[in-house]
C-alpha cells in the first residue's frame, strides 16, 4: 500500500559499530507533501492493455483508474460535479506494441471515462514508448506539480529501454508511482523500483490479484489529494541495551523523553503548504550485557489525526565488547516476585549448591593487546585491608587464558574470577555481630605469556 500525505520517513544511524559501552547518533526523518488544493497537480495516468490483461485485469483495471479520477474530482472542489478544479488536470495514456495518447491533460471526467472504457487488451508491452508519450504531456511551462501513474502487469517485451526515460523525467521533476499486476507471473519488481521516484515503499505497489487493483488506485489517489499530516505523534523506544543520553531540538515540532530508554517526538503540521521535512536526531549509548549484531529499535509507532500509516526502518548496530573469557561458570539468577500488600513470602529456589559461610567478592580483568595465538598466565592477588593500613592475605588464583585466533592483537576480557570471604575473617574494623560491615580490599593481577617467542610484547593490565 502506499503512504498518505508522509512521502518518506527514515531511521538512520551515524556508523554500523561502536565498542562496548560507545555512543552513537540516530536521525528519524519525515517527509510530507501539500493537498492538491493548494497544490495544483497534472496527473497522466499510464495504463497496460497489452494481450495479458485480457479478462478480469482490464475490467478491474477500468474500475480502479475511474475510481482515481472520481476522488480526483471530489478533491479539487470537494464534490464529484464531473470537472476537475484548483487548476489540476488528468490525462490518460495506454499502451501495448506502441504508447497511444487518448486523451490530453483535461478537466473532464466524462472524457477521461470515455478513454479508459475504449481500452482493449491485445500486443506486447512497450513501456519505453509508454514513459515517452506520458512525459510529452505535460506542458514545461507549467508550474503545476507533474505525477506519472504507471501501471503494467508484465515485463518490457518490445521497445527500448524504459529505465533512461523514467530517470529523465524524474530529473525534470516529474513523480513516479508505480502499481504492479504479479498475478500473471511477469512483473519485473526491480524495474518497478528503479522507475518509481525514492522511496519505493512510498511510490510503489505490487499485488498479485486483479481485484485489489480498484483498492490500489483507490489509496494512490488519497494519497495525492491528501494534505500532508496533522498532530503527529512518534512513540520511540531503544533496545534496553542501550539508552538515550541526549536528544536535540528537532527541526520541526517537540521532543520528551518519556524514559531512559524511549522518547516521544510531536509535530502539529507537516506538509500542508508544500514538500516540507522533518529531521529528529538523538544520542544513544551502550549500556547493556548484549554484543555482536543488535538490533537498535525496540519499537518505534507513528499515528496522527489523518490515518497515515508510517513504517520506520530497524538498523541495525554492531556492538565490539572483545573477547570474553569464562574461567569460572557464573552462578544463574533466580527471579521472586513479592506482592504489594504480602509481608511473607514462601518461595522454592530449588537446589544450590553451598560454595561459602560469608561473602563472594567477583572481579574481572582486561588484557590489552593480547597477541593472537598465545595463551597468557593471569594471577589475581586479594588481600583485605584493616583499619591501621595493613594487608592480610585474603587468597590468589592462576589462570591460564585461552589463546585466541584474531588476526591482530586485541583486549580480552576475563569476567567472574571469585574469592570467598569468610566473615570470621573481617578485619576492616566493623561491628564483631554484624554481618554487613564495610569491607576493604586491594586486587592486585600479574599477567605475561606462557607461549612467549619474544617477537611481541607481553599483555599489559
Amino acid at each position: 500500500m502506499f503512504q498518505l500525505g508522509i512521502t518518506n520517513s527514515n531511521k538512520e544511524l551515524n556508523t554500523d559499530r561502536i565498542d562496548c559501552g560507545g555512543s552513537f547518533k540516530v536521525k528519524l526523518s519525515l517527509t510530507a507533501e501539500p493537498d492538491i488544493i493548494t497544490n495544483p497537480t497534472d496527473i497522466v495516468l499510464v495504463l497496460d492493455r497489452s494481450g495479458s490483461m485480457s479478462g478480469s485485469p482490464l475490467a478491474n483495471l477500468k474500475n480502479g483508474a475511474k475510481k482515481f479520477i472520481d476522488i480526483i474530482d471530489e478533491a479539487t472542489d470537494n464534490t464529484q460535479d464531473g470537472q476537475i478544479g484548483h487548476g489540476s488536470h488528468i490525462g490518460i495514456v495506454s499502451f501495448a506494441d506502441t504508447a497511444t495518447q487518448d486523451t490530453q491533460l483535461v478537466t473532464s471526467v466524462e472524457e477521461l471515462k470515455e478513454a479508459v472504457d475504449a481500452l482493449s487488451a491485445g500486443g506486447r508491452t512497450n513501456h519505453a514508448d509508454a514513459f515517452t508519450k506520458a512525459t510529452q504531456l505535460f506542458n514545461p511551462a507549467s508550474t503545476n506539480q507533474r505525477v506519472i501513474v504507471m501501471f503494467t502487469d508484465g515485463r518490457t517485451t518490445v521497445g527500448g529501454n524504459p529505465t533512461p526515460i523514467a530517470n529523465a523525467a524524474k530529473a525534470q521533476g516529474i513523480i513516479i508511482y508505480c502499481i504492479g499486476l504479479s498475478g500473471n507471473g511477469g512483473i519485473d519488481e526491480q524495474a518497478l523500483n528503479d522507475w518509481a521516484s525514492t522511496p519505493p515503499s512510498a511510490y510503489v505497489a505490487i499485488t498479485p490479484d486483479d481485484e485489489e487493483l480498484e483498492t490500489l488506485f483507490e489509496d494512490l489517489a488519497q494519497n495525492i489529494a491528501k494534505p500532508g499530516a496533522t498532530d503527529i505523534v512518534i512513540d520511540e523506544k531503544v533496545n534496553p541495551c542501550f539508552k538515550i543520553t541526549a536528544v536535540s531540538n528537532p527541526t520541526k515540532g517537540t521532543t520528551s523523553l518519556t524514559s531512559p530508554t524511549s522518547l516521544q517526538w510531536k509535530i502539529d503540521e507537516l506538509g500542508a503548504k508544500g514538500s516540507e521535512g522533518a529531521v529528529l536526531e538523538f544520542t544513544v549509548e551502550h549500556v547493556g550485557p548484549c554484543s555482536g549484531t543488535v538490533e537498535v529499535n525496540d519499537s518505534i509507532t507513528y499515528r496522527d489525526r489523518d490515518g497515515n500509516h508510517v513504517t520506520f526502518p530497524s538498523p541495525k548496530i554492531e556492538v565490539d565488547c572483545g573477547i570474553v573469557i569464562l574461567p569460572e561458570k557464573c552462578p544463574h539468577p533466580v527471579d521472586i516476585t513479592i506482592d504489594g500488600c504480602e509481608d511473607t513470602l514462601e518461595f522454592d529456589a530449588g537446589d544450590i549448591g553451598m560454595e561459602s559461610l560469608g561473602r563472594i567478592l567477583q572481579l574481572s580483568v582486561t588484557l590489552k593487546n593480547v597477541c593472537p595465538n598465545k595463551r597468557v598466565a593471569l594471577a589475581a592477588i586479594l588481600t583485605e585491608v584493616d583499619s591501621y593500613g595493613i594487608e592480610h592475605k585474603r587468597g590468589m588464583k592462576i589462570i591460564t587464558v585461552p589463546a585466541h585466533t584474531k588476526g591482530s592483537c586485541r583486549n580480552v576480557t576475563v569476567r567472574c574470577i571469585k574469592f570467598v570471604l569468610p566473615e570470621d575473617l573481617d578485619v576492616s574494623g566493623g561491628s564483631t555481630t554484624s554481618l554487613c560491615n564495610q569491607r576493604k580490599f586491594k586486587a592486585r593481577f600479574i599477567a605475561h605469556y606462557i607461549d612467549n617467542d619474544f617477537e611481541c610484547c607481553n599483555a599489559i593490565l
